[in-house]
């Protein structure tokens, strides 16, 4: 099962951007432990500042890969671009968002994407996206060993 982890503005400065709110560990110190928890799935990870670059990373995968664990950070709130692209690619796509966006402004709390997403995590730190894999890996067929 082929997965993309796909994060938006300013996720590039997880650990350094806010802790109180978005925690201390950066992005990349988290995905290795992320991957071996899942060492049967192929997890790609891809993070940009622009909306087009996260555009043509949708439209580039989304109609091959299995999933798409996606916190479009900012863009969440104002991106009428990357919901049409969710809206239009076959691959299923999770919301995930490091802090609870109830808890945040009332900006931060609708979402332009949620609908045409699977689903949607947010409250749990780095844990948000391990919660997203793992409902991926639970669409995995199981192979069931019988007893001779």
């Amino acid at each position: 099962m082929q997965l993309l982890i796909l994060n938006g503005p300013n996720l590039n400065l997880l650990g350094r951007r806010e802790p109180g709110i978005y925690g201390t560990r950066s992005f990349d110190d988290y995905l290795p432990e992320l991957r071996a928890a899942f060492p049967h799935l192929t997890i790609e990870y891809f993070q940009s500042n622009h909306e087009g670059e996260l555009l043509d990373k949708l439209h580039e995968v989304g109609y091959t890969y299995h999933g798409i664990v996606l916190n479009a950070g900012g863009y969440t709130h104002t991106s009428v671009a990357l919901a049409d692209a969710i809206a239009a690619i076959n691959a299923p796509v999770v919301e995930v968002h490091l802090s609870n966006l109830h808890a945040r402004e009332d900006f931060r709390q609708k979402s332009m994407i949620g609908r045409h997403c699977v689903g949607s995590i947010s409250g749990f730190k780095l844990e948000s996206y391990r919660l997203a894999v793992q409902y991926f890996d639970s669409l995995r067929p199981k192979r069931v060993g019988f007893k001779v």
